[in-house]
């Protein structure tokens, strides 16, 4: 039963899914792009890998050594192409100062927190050249349409709060991104992504991965992977490969090693994880023909929607002025005759302006905007509160850094002084101690 489910990998691996749900795990490790599919209702994904990171110190403050654990969790509801995450890495990280000299401490905690969302806006159709029995060549040619990609978008928050002092970027800050996946044949996949990430802060950056996927066979599919990402004063490369394994169709474990390009600096990166997923997903029920077609309802167009926009526009202002008989049916008539019943007749309400109704809305409008001004500067305040607090955090502690530094080179130089001062008092004997043998030699 296993070795059946199994061979459906070929459709489903690391970065591959022909539909939003797959009865064969579809996990984004051991790469770093993401996949514009969701892992479909009713699965709960947990993507987790150990990692570590080296490479030579740069100038100033940077961190040249990691040590550390990535969780990545998804899951879906409300609608099969909508998918929820949240990702966290808690990290070993060498903090390194290097200027005239080199000096280093270890901190241990959060270095990523956020949450997200995804939503895959497009998915196009190819044709299925396995029922094509009338020319070989046509069934064993190359579809073109498979350069059309299926289409995603991205959004998160991160969460800055939680994170250690190295690793915070500004709090609470935005990113989005824009996914895209071609599927070139049943075995080889590229994935592309392009993000923006720490929107709104002083340390936003853009990015973009290239990952291709390719599935040996039922059980094993290897990647190649490349990232760029570009800051303020600084532009970062990673190229990666690696491997994954399909241990049963909700295990998979993954290894991948990769080189990094950072200020003339090569380091390398490797990590091996684990990506299991609790299934609960279940199919809606479709009702069909007897031709095995859906059956679907009738649309009922109204009379309005098959105007232009003009059309439609008019038609609700000439609602506004209409004149609508409005009835008030009094249902008690216990006091009332019939002749009372038969000569009563309906009453006619004045309808509310139209200036009025514009001039309610103006008002409520304004209101609203002052509401949201106000909202925006009181957020702008805490803001910039927040920004100079982090900054003259971040000075005291370049000040304490420095202060060390000096005292450590005074202290240097103080034992360099005196080391030299107890040379030049040994020279200084062993010169009278000569000078004292020449006088006693003259002397005899």
């Amino acid at each position: 039963m296993i070795k059946k489910l199994l061979i459906l990998f070929v459709f489903c691996s690391i970065l591959t899914a022909n539909a939003q749900y797959t009865p064969v795990i579809n996990s984004n490790k051991p790469g770093f792009s993401e996949s514009p599919y969701s892992v479909g209702s009713g699965v709960y994904q947990f993507e987790t890998s150990v990692f570590y990171r080296k490479m030579n110190a740069t100038p100033t403050f940077s961190n040249p050594e990691a040590l550390g654990l990535n969780l990545f969790f998804r899951t879906s509801f409300f609608s099969e192409k909508l998918e929820f995450n949240f990702n966290t890495s808690l990290q070993r990280d060498k903090i390194a100062f290097k200027n005239i000299f080199e000096s280093s401490y270890n901190k241990t905690g959060l270095s990523q927190f956020s949450l997200g969302a995804k939503y895959m806006i497009y998915a196009p159709k190819y044709d299925d050249k396995s029922k094509e029995i009338r020319s070989w060549k046509a069934r064993h040619s190359f579809d073109w349409k498979r350069w059309i990609p299926h289409v995603g978008v991205s959004v998160g928050l991160n969460i800055g709060n939680f994170l250690t002092d190295y690793h915070e970027r500004g709090g609470f800050s935005p990113k989005i991104g824009l996914l895209l996946q071609n599927e070139f044949s049943d075995k080889l996949n590229v994935i592309t992504n392009v993000h923006y990430d720490y929107i709104g802060t002083d340390f936003s950056q853009f990015s973009y991965i290239i990952t291709g996927t390719y599935n040996f066979d039922d059980y094993w599919s290897g990647f190649a992977e490349m990232q760029g990402i570009f800051e303020e004063y600084e532009k970062k490369t990673n190229i990666g490969a690696g491997a994954a394994y399909l241990f049963n169709e909700n295990l998979q474990f993954n290894a991948s090693i990769r080189a990094n390009l950072q200020q003339d600096e090569i380091g390398f990166y490797s990590a091996i994880g684990v990506s299991y997923r609790i299934n609960k997903h279940q199919d809606e029920f479709v009702e069909i023909d007897e031709f095995g077609n859906k059956i679907e309802n009738e649309k009922q167009v109204k009379y309005d929607e098959d105007r232009n926009f003009f059309g439609r526009m008019f038609s609700k202002i000439g609602k506004l002025f209409s004149k609508k008989r409005k009835q008030k049916v009094d249902l008690d008539i216990s006091n009332k005759t019939d002749e009372d019943l038969l000569n009563e007749k309906p009453r006619r309400e004045r309808q509310e302006s139209l200036v009025d109704m514009i001039a309610k809305e103006d008002k409520k409008q304004k209101k609203k905007t002052a509401k949201e001004e106000r909202k925006a500067a009181k957020k702008a305040q805490r803001k910039a509160e927040k920004e100079a607090k982090r900054k003259e955090k971040e000075r005291l502690k370049l000040e304490k850094e420095i202060k060390k530094a000096e005292e450590e080179e005074a202290k240097r130089k103080e034992k360099e002084r005196l080391k030299l001062e107890k040379e030049i008092k040994k020279l200084e004997e062993e010169i009278k101690k000569e000078d004292q043998k020449e006088q006693e030699k003259e002397d005899n």
